[in-house]
């Protein structure tokens, strides 16, 4: 299939396109579920549009844990349907969808007692992976195994031997969440769909109680547009209650944010060829394996602050800090931490008040004739959110509309992906990049790293990897202004790439060379350039002073210290 180019001149269309003519559907959200509604819908044939008032994935859906998972814990809920509804997602993207973007990752969870922990964890984990090969889609995972205390601390020296009696090493899958964003949206696109970030919703059109559209305003551009749309499918995420009081009308549910953050430390500081999932007080720790990093993470507590940028404070840190290290023989400290970061998860508010207790199922509904509001749920099962809401926006609409087909339509660069695999040796050797180089285009592109190793083709220099972080290649960050969307040099070192928490100047030092990438593109001159980087450099600092502060107040107001970029 062809694929979408997401650059300037393709966002500026899509808004004057959107304008034009009514839509069958227009979806408000960029993140995860948004972008999957506006896939579902222009693969059913319907006219598409999908705006995100900040850019793709910046929100939720930038910050998570990066995995896409079955949810074991939720089997001691005894919530079977989401871990089973899960599990088939999860082989779908591995096995189907995205091959490229989602790959399996092991998982050591030590054991502290003899004899019955055994027996009831691993009951758990065979039960979970029972449940995946009866959906048909486990097949591309291992199963789990026990493990000796010996054996487990072979596969993970790092622990200390007296935090374990055994283990238990199961598989999950885990993935570059924005990354996986993009491609959604390029996914959509390429199927039709408009698509258009930094477009922000500031009202809703009515006619009668009907909804029927949306004014959008060209948060680049500063123009004001009216995209009118049969049907309007609010999927804000944690912003869906501020949203749907645009409307005026009580909401039918509301949604509630619950904070969790995230460290990342380089690969040497824990000595481990596996992932680890140890058990707390109030939920699970994850430390995942991350290229030349791992992610520990996450907290899980009531966030009713600024919901654009999340801040992680002092006390949060030392909890993960103090949680993982009483496992690990060699502890780490605070300068061991080359990122942080903090998302939202959008929960359903329920009766209880512990956010860790609040439902990840998710609800679609039609509060009023012509919007649709999807929310909950968790990452792995997005598809099949954005199915309801488009099953529900169909009811609306005075045509026959076809099933949903997402189920089989893989994602732009899952087509010959695997065959680009097993001949990267020859990619390496004709585009003169070494295997390593190829393999990193091949993760994060799949089939699209040819249009990546075309620019390279064009312009050698760009081949080169970036002076402060050479795990990217100089034509990633032209490639990310040209194709992926990307506006701002936050886009870039934050979500295109991960460079704002894979290096301990935060991107800092990238930050001049990859504005200098991006302007040609852009259209910028020297003026904003600077602005570019003054501005990429003031967020570094307030996260940092963020950090240092010693409650989520205090981290809060640090954090607004430097405001969103906003075009002269």
């Amino acid at each position: 299939m062809r694929t979408a180019i997401l650059g300037p001149t393709q966002r500026a269309e899509s808004l004057a396109s959107m304008a034009e003519r009514e839509l069958d559907v227009l979806v408000v959200g960029g993140g995860v579920v948004g972008a999957g509604t506006a896939l579902d819908a222009a693969t059913r044939g319907l006219s598409t549009g999908l705006v995100e008032a900040r850019d793709w994935a910046s929100g939720t859906s930038s910050r998570s844990s990066k995995l896409i998972h079955g949810g074991l814990r939720y089997l001691e809920m005894l919530d079977f349907a989401l871990v089973r509804e899960a599990l088939k997602e999860r082989g779908l993207l591995l096995e189907r969808l995205a091959p490229h973007l989602v790959r399996p990752v092991p998982f050591l969870y030590p054991l502290q007692h003899k004899g019955w922990e055994r027996l009831y964890a691993g009951a758990g984990v065979a039960l979970y992976d029972a449940m995946s090969m009866a959906r048909g889609y486990g097949r591309g995972l291992p199963l789990h195994r026990h493990l000796s205390r010996r054996h487990a601390l072979r596969v993970a020296p790092c622990l200390k031997k007296e935090a374990l009696v055994g283990a238990l090493q199961y598989y999950d899958a885990q993935m570059d969440d924005a990354r996986f964003v993009a491609t959604l949206v390029r996914t959509a696109a390429a199927y039709g769909a408009k698509v258009a970030n930094r477009a922000r919703v500031t009202g809703f059109l009515r006619e009668g109680e009907r909804v029927v559209g949306a004014r959008v305003r060209d948060v680049e551009g500063g123009g004001e547009y009216e995209v009118r749309a049969q049907q309007v499918v609010n999927a804000t995420g944690v912003w869906t209650d501020d949203t749907q009081a645009m409307v005026g009308e009580r909401g039918q549910f509301h949604v509630r944010a619950s904070k969790g953050i995230h460290l990342v430390v380089p690969k040497d500081r824990i000595h481990s060829t596996t992932g680890l999932i140890l058990r707390t007080e109030k939920s699970v720790l994850f430390v995942i394996p991350w290229g030349r990093h791992w992610i520990v993470g996450t907290t899980d507590t009531d966030w009713d602050l600024d919901k654009a940028h999340p801040a992680a404070s002092s006390a949060d840190i030392d909890y993960l800090l103090e949680h993982v290290n009483s496992v690990l023989a060699v502890p780490l400290t605070r300068d061991d931490v080359e990122g942080v970061y903090a998302g939202l998860r959008p929960l359903l508010a329920g009766e209880s008040d512990a956010t860790s207790k609040l439902s990840r199922e998710h609800t679609v509904a039609h509060p009023v004739p012509g919007l649709v509001v999807v929310a909950g749920g968790k990452y792995t099962t997005y598809r099949v959110m954005a199915k309801d809401a488009v099953d529900e926006a169909v009811h609306g609409l005075d045509l026959r509309v076809a099933d949903c087909v997402t189920e089989d339509t893989p994602l732009v660069g899952a087509e010959g992906y695997r065959a680009l695999w097993n001949a990267r040796a020859r990619i390496a050797a004709r585009t003169g990049l070494h295997t390593v180089r190829v393999e990193h285009l091949l993760h994060r592109y799949g089939s699209m790293a040819e249009e990546v190793l075309e620019l390279i083709a064009s312009d050698p220099s760009l081949g080169e990897p970036l002076q402060a972080a050479d795990d990217y290649l100089r034509a990633e960050i032209t490639y990310a202004a040209s194709h992926e969307g990307a506006r701002h040099l936050d886009d870039v070192l934050t979500r295109r790439t991960r460079i704002s928490i894979e290096t301990f100047d935060r991107g800092t030092r990238s930050a001049r060379e990859a504005a200098e990438l991006m302007a040609p593109v852009l259209g910028w001159d020297e003026d904003r350039i600077e602005r570019e980087v003054e501005h990429y450099e003031k967020r570094v600092e307030a996260e940092r002073e963020s950090q240092r502060q010693p409650d989520d107040l205090t981290a809060d107001a640090a954090r607004l210290g430097a405001p969103d970029i906003v075009p002269l």
